[in-house]
């Protein structure tokens, strides 16, 4: 008896393996999230799984996003708290969205009060240096420098600065993307193919931006407006990603 219950046990340990193994392959990770510092900004790295296949064969590159945080955050804040990863794992497997690598940088550093985070994020020094940010990640990563594969994003604060990054080097993306934007400011990029903004009903910058889109109604800018419930928080800004992604490099 008891060396048939120890077969029984060895068994049990097989078929669980099996069954561990058989899920791992049918659900296999298609990306990692990794960390780099480019042109002295901490940034966190998404690749998709065949990333080191396509570049030593030289092929073409990835598009890319730029997807930047917002006030009081830092560079993990889309991989930790948005759960950025598993969301893009979701969407390739669906055949939502194509392989691509994101940049998250560290577009606002933490300081150690609101008026100075304030202040430092609208020097305008971010945004001015971007094109040279944008050219050192182009000569590490295998990525794309046509506008029609590049894509630019950002919540709260990181919205305002993908505002003004689109404006200043505009033409250079196709698809511009503003989540909760703080829209301090009435200038937008004219030659996106995408230029979507979401917000929620209950957030305190709903009236913000409200006012930024009427003044785009009134210089005919073409955008596309997305209004959900909600606040100023991560579901939301994990649903604006989500219906943003799908929209780029098509």
């Amino acid at each position: 008896m008891k060396q048939q219950l120890v077969l029984a046990a060895a068994l049990l340990c097989v078929l669980c393996a099996g069954c561990t193994r058989n899920a791992q392959e049918a659900y296999p990770q298609v990306g990692t999230v990794s960390k780099d510092t480019i042109n002295g900004v901490p940034c966190s790295i998404y690749l998709p799984d065949a990333y080191a296949e396509r570049v030593p064969s030289g092929v073409a590159a990835f598009p890319v996003l730029y997807l930047q945080h917002g006030m009081d955050g830092t560079e993990r804040d889309w991989p930790v708290k948005g759960h950025l990863l598993q969301w893009m794992d979701s969407m390739l497997r669906h055949g939502e969205v194509k392989e691509m690598v994101i940049i998250m940088p560290d577009n606002c550093p933490d300081l150690p009060s609101y008026d100075d985070e304030l202040a430092n994020a609208t020097t305008g020094e971010w945004e001015n240096g971007f094109a040279a940010f944008m050219a050192e990640s182009e000569r590490r990563y295998h990525i794309s420098n046509k506008p029609s594969e590049r894509a630019i994003a950002g919540l709260s604060m990181g919205g305002y600065h993908t505002m003004k990054i689109a404006t200043l080097l505009d033409g250079q993306f196709n698809y511009v993307g503003m989540f909760s934007p703080a829209t301090f400011e009435n200038e937008a990029p004219r030659q996106a193919d995408v230029f979507w903004i979401g917000i929620g009903k209950d957030d305190f910058l709903y009236d913000m931006v409200k006012g930024y889109r009427q003044w785009l109604d009134a210089n005919q800018v073409t955008y596309t407006y997305y209004e959900s419930d909600g606040g100023h928080d991560w579901p939301n800004w994990q649903d604006y990603f989500n219906r943003f992604l799908p929209l780029c490099f098509r």
